[in-house]
């Protein structure tokens, strides 16, 4: 369920309360439109796509990387959804099962969301936790210009999205985002330029090594 979007998040600066957030960043994709290339390596600005995953997400106490381990500039913890290749739902809840403690929020960020900075996620987590409604907001995710929401840029209440984790962990694989989330109460938080963007081709990447990141 979509909730209103409400602008203001996006300039205000909002005093958000201590929440525990832990990030699972996916990597395991097929990168298919960039010939199989993995993207968690491609670098950009002198540093991989990883890498600045990591750092936008340097406010979490905790990280999951799902996906094939690779170096890093900090400890994470590394997982794979089993059998590999089932998605990014099943890459999602195999990363937040990884998780040592049991977090308040977790941020759910794909690797190509190279515009996805530390500012955009304390946006989505003031989203989440000081949201005007009366009954709080189990999520809250990025959306582009064109109104298309970015389930892989935001960040969902731990309960909410364990609760709706399908039964059996066969039904995970090849589960869309979308169906996922469908029963979570989620506020759509508008993009400020171009952060929803993500890394699907060749123009792609030469257009964000062109403009520095």
């Amino acid at each position: 369920m979509l909730l209103p979007s409400h602008p203001g998040w996006d300039t205000a600066t909002v005093t958000t309360p201590s929440l525990h957030t832990a990030a699972v960043i996916l990597t395991g994709g097929t990168g298919a439109r960039l010939g199989g290339a993995d993207k968690a390596t491609i670098e950009i600005a002198g540093l991989t796509l990883l890498e600045h995953a990591l750092g936008a997400t340097a406010g979490a106490r905790e990280v999951v990387v799902v996906g094939p381990q690779v170096p890093t500039s900090r400890p994470v913890t590394w997982a794979r959804e089993d059998p590999p290749g089932g998605g990014p739902a099943a890459g999602l809840l195999a990363g937040v099962r990884a998780l040592a403690s049991t977090p308040d929020l977790v941020c759910a960020l794909a690797v190509d969301m190279v515009r996805f900075s530390a500012r955009t996620l304390d946006r989505l987590v003031a989203a989440v936790s000081v949201a005007p409604t009366e009954q709080p907001p189990d999520g809250a995710c990025l959306v582009d210009g064109a109104g298309r929401l970015q389930w892989l840029a935001g960040v969902y209440r731990y309960a909410a999205l364990m609760a709706a984790a399908p039964d059996g962990r066969e039904s995970e694989h090849g589960l869309p985002m979308r169906r996922l989330v469908l029963p979570l109460r989620v506020v759509p938080v508008p993009a400020v330029g171009d952060e929803a963007h993500d890394l699907d081709t060749w123009e792609d990447l030469a257009h964000l090594r062109e403009t520095g990141r």
